[in-house]
Formats: C-alpha cells, sequence, structure tokens
C-alpha cells in the first residue's frame, strides 16, 4: 500500500508497460519544487522513458532525485539540458509562475513539455502560451494528475464511453486536501506563484468536468474562496468552490479545499459524482472512507443493477505510453491541446471572477 498521508510527495506507482525502445525516448528535468514530479516521473519510466538530465538550483535536491532514478544525472545548468539534442521532453514541477516561461523556452528549442499542473497562472501566460504552441508546433502537456493517475478515474471514462450512465447531465467533485503548512514553501502561500486554489487545485476538477462531459467549453456561473482557517498566511486561500454550465448542457460543481483532518488516512477524500440520464457513478479516488485505505473504488448504478469496483490494477494509466508515443509520431492521443488549455483558462476566470467570503 502507498503512503497517502502527505499529497504533496504522493507519487503513484503502475506497471511497467513501455511504448518504446529503451533508447527511443530521453526526458530532462527541470524544476523539484513540487514533488508531483514523482508521480510524473513514474508514469514516464514505466513506459519506456529514460530520464537523462536533472536540473535544479538546490543541487541536493536534484542528486536526491536522481538517487531515485538510477542512470538520471545532475546538469549544471537549465541550458545544459535545452542543448541536449538527444532529450525529446522537458518535464518540470517548479513553482507554478515559473512553469509558462519554462515551457516556451523548452518548446523553442525543440522539445515538448510535460508540466505539473497548474501549467500557468494567469491569462497573459496562456495567450504566450498557446501562441508558441503553434508557433513551435510542440505539446504543453499537464499532469491533471485526479483524472491521468487514478485508475478508477481512467475506468470512468471507459464507462462513459460505453454509455453504462447514458448521457452525462451533471458532474460534482470534491478535492479536499490536507495542508501539512509546516512542510510548504513559501511560494505555496504566496497567491502571486502559486495562483490561488481554483488555478491551483480547481484546473484538476475543470479538466476532469470537460473530460467526463464530453464538452469542449463551459461557462463559470458562480465561484467564491476564502481564508478561514489560515489568517496567519493572508495571501493563501484553503477554501474554493465554483459552479460551471458545459457547452453541451452539462452542469457541474466543485468544493476544494485545504482542511483534510489528520485522522483520515490519505491526504485527501477526493471524490467525483457523475450522474447520467440512465444511472450514476461515483468515484472514491484515494480511499474508502472508514472500510478500505486502499483507494481505486468506483460504484456505478444503473438500470442493470449495483455494482462496486474495485478498478487498481484494471486499466493502468494509459496516458504516460500514449504520450510518450505523441511526442515520437507527432499525433494526438493522449490529449486535446485545446481542452489542455480551456481547463486552465476556465480556472483562471473562475479564480478572477470569484466572490471572496470573509469568515
Amino acid at each position: 500500500m502507498q503512503i497517502k498521508a502527505d499529497g504533496q510527495n504522493y507519487a503513484p506507482r503502475g506497471h511497467a508497460a513501455p511504448v518504446c525502445g529503451k533508447d527511443d525516448f530521453h526526458v530532462g528535468v527541470v524544476g523539484l519544487d513540487h514533488g508531483h514530479i514523482f508521480g510524473m516521473s513514474n508514469g514516464l519510466t514505466e513506459a519506456g522513458a529514460v530520464i537523462d538530465l536533472v536540473y535544479d538550483p538546490d543541487t541536493e535536491k536534484a542528486e536526491a532525485f536522481c538517487k531515485r532514478y538510477p542512470g538520471a544525472r545532475t546538469a549544471s545548468s537549465l541550458e545544459e539540458i535545452l542543448d541536449n539534442e538527444r532529450i525529446k521532453m522537458i518535464a518540470s514541477a517548479s513553482v507554478p509562475s515559473e512553469r509558462c516561461d519554462l515551457g516556451i523556452q523548452a518548446m523553442a528549442r525543440g522539445k515538448d513539455y510535460f508540466t505539473d499542473k497548474p501549467p500557468l497562472i494567469n491569462r497573459e501566460q496562456l495567450d504566450r502560451a498557446r501562441q508558441a504552441v503553434k508557433a513551435y508546433n510542440r505539446k504543453y502537456a499537464v499532469y491533471y494528475s485526479e483524472r491521468r493517475h487514478v485508475e478508477a478515474a481512467v475506468y470512468a471514462e471507459k464507462l462513459l464511453k460505453e454509455q453504462a450512465i447514458g448521457r452525462v447531465i451533471n458532474i460534482m467533485g470534491w478535492g479536499p486536501h490536507r495542508a501539512s503548512v509546516s512542510t510548504r514553501p513559501g511560494w505555496f502561500f504566496d497567491k502571486s506563484r502559486y495562483g490561488g486554489i481554483l488555478v491551483d487545485i480547481g484546473c484538476h476538477q475543470i479538466e476532469q468536468i470537460l473530460i467526463y462531459a464530453g464538452a469542449r467549453d463551459a461557462v463559470v456561473e458562480k465561484s467564491r474562496v476564502a481564508n478561514y482557517g489560515h489568517k496567519e498566511t493572508p495571501g493563501f486561500e484553503d477554501f474554493g468552490d465554483m459552479m460551471l454550465t458545459c457547452d453541451n448542457g452539462t452542469t457541474a460543481y466543485s468544493r476544494l479545499d485545504w482542511f483534510t483532518p489528520d485522522g483520515l488516512g490519505a491526504w485527501g477524500d477526493g471524490r467525483t459524482l457523475i450522474v447520467g440520464t440512465d444511472g450514476y457513478i461515483e468515484i472514491r479516488k484515494y480511499l474508502d472512507v472508514a472500510n478500505d485505505r486502499e483507494g481505486d473504488h468506483l460504484y456505478l448504478v444503473n438500470h442493470e443493477g449495483e455494482r462496486h469496483i474495485k478498478a487498481a490494477g484494471l486499466i493502468g494509466f494509459p496516458f504516460f505510453g500514449r504520450l510518450i508515443r505523441d511526442c515520437l509520431d507527432r499525433t494526438d492521443t493522449a490529449f486535446d491541446q485545446d481542452t489542455e488549455f480551456k481547463a486552465i483558462e476556465l480556472a483562471i476566470e473562475a479564480e478572477l471572477a470569484a466572490e471572496r467570503i470573509e469568515g
């Protein structure tokens, strides 16, 4: 069982399923500011990628990373990685406000880019990222892990494609997180660097809404943010919610917070409820509270009956293999670039429009 108490360092592991030769796809890792880089690296290496060079201004972080991924070597600078023609992709979990500029640099040097969420934090960065993707014909992929690195969430998409619950009419998502304040770096509390709660972890939820609804766009009907319990850090938002209507009529609601209690056996009891015209699906991602500390629980109810599906081991994490093949073959099977950016665009809109609750 994976240790799931600390969300910032939670790094899912799957089974090795290489989609390329052992020397076909080299990756350079830049920026180790968030532990999600380990989940990203696990997914890539399990799909056949080779982590070649690693750079972070903190050399101790870079050296520790290399110990986890044998064969990886520390680089003396970002330029050393950008200049390496063998490296096809830059993967990064740098400070959120720095991710866009790094991505543009990578794409300008002919490399595809894979970044932690949020992939950027404001409209100006979004405009520049979109322009760069078109100008350099490169990929700007995002680690939307709450769907792509959770087997129950992947399995839910399969069921929806099979019309297991008919047309999707409503989606509700809950993204609670454990704050672990004492272990967080300073940028975590600085909105100019992390973007606000609806940007930071809200983009996860919006990406799921668009994918599960089969939508291309949505309208943010209402959004709210608050700092209820962390008054010592006034730039921090510890609660947010938003209501959306998709372009195909599907309605949605998401709630985010940093109030996971210490007694829970995971960093957050993340759940998604998808209601269709012929049934509903509930995803309990990281545990089934007070029942099973293992995750990947999926509940399906439709006209055929009730099912509890333990999805772990059933479908794997196909995103990473598809991403590698897309980079090698210049195809688009892992993600749609417009949707990749639309999720963060709507998150930025929700953050900008949010009513601030003073409590």
